[in-house]
């Protein structure tokens, strides 16, 4: 896990980039369609300013994040999409001040959480930096396909080594969704940072491995990609399943993109 205060400092920088590209953006371009089937670049960022607001009631209010949670039981497959729905109905600069507002907020209140503070989650309780962690990893991704639909190139930056680390460590999450038994020996990452250094994860002699760009396997583990577009190498069965179901995010199980016309 990463030092606290970088992780905060490197989320408030996602937050930052992807403000960038969407804070001149016309009506007409936040209505535009992403990737996510049925969600516009204005239901991505209501979806991050809709979690940063549950994120901030779990850190500040756990009973009303309690409420919060006992929606989602009631509606586990549409509790995300409504949030979503409610946030992109707005004006884009209200929906916009929304998220930015919450951004601010969330970071004060993480910052305050004193050392080994946990808080509840909708898995798991979660301290500061694994809740930034986390949020970084989403609005990474969601700002992939803000960029995609938009046709906007982003540089990979070294704070794809949080995204990283958190597909690596979801490993066996991702197995238990499926309602499959996670394999009981761990695996070997290593991955090509976009500075050119090795990042790795998982014991050197592990017999499963995964080897390629650490862009490519965080765009894989957010099943923002899939697996036959990217360059990522599996050595053994079990590796190579892992990459055909692996997802770094909390809930069910992604339907994942569908392969590039022409991918291997």
């Amino acid at each position: 896990m990463s030092d606290p205060a970088d992780v905060l400092t490197d989320l408030r920088a996602e937050g930052d980039e992807l403000d960038a590209v969407v804070g001149e953006l016309s009506d007409e371009q936040w209505r535009r369609g992403t990737p996510a089937a049925g969600w516009s670049v204005a239901h991505q960022i209501a979806h991050l300013a809709w979690t940063d607001r549950a994120a901030l009631l779990a850190v500040t209010d756990p009973e009303a994040f309690a409420a919060e949670v006992e929606k989602a039981l009631a509606a586990p497959e549409r509790f995300v999409d409504d949030g979503a729905e409610e946030g992109a109905a707005l004006p884009p600069a209200e929906l916009l001040a929304r998220w930015r507002e919450g951004r601010e907020r969330l970071d004060a209140a993480l910052r305050k959480v004193p050392p080994g503070g946990r808080f509840p989650w909708y898995g798991p309780p979660m301290s500061a930096p694994a809740m930034a962690t986390a949020r970084l990893m989403e609005t990474w991704a969601h700002g992939q396909d803000v960029v995609d639909a938009l046709g906007v190139r982003r540089a990979a930056t070294a704070r794809l080594r949080h995204v990283a680390w958190i597909g690596h460590r979801a490993r066996d999450y991702a197995y238990l969704v499926r309602g499959e038994r996670p394999p009981a020996e761990p695996f070997r990452v290593e991955l090509v940072a976009p500075d050119g250094e090795s990042w790795t994860y998982g014991p050197e002699d592990a017999a499963q491995r995964v080897t390629g760009t650490a862009l490519d396997f965080c765009l894989l583990v957010t099943q923002r990609v899939h697996r036959d577009d990217t360059g990522l190498r599996a050595e053994g069965a079990d590796a190579e399943h892992w990459l055909g179901i692996a997802q770094a995010f909390a809930g069910p199980a992604g339907a994942g993109r569908a392969p590039r016309e022409g991918a291997r």
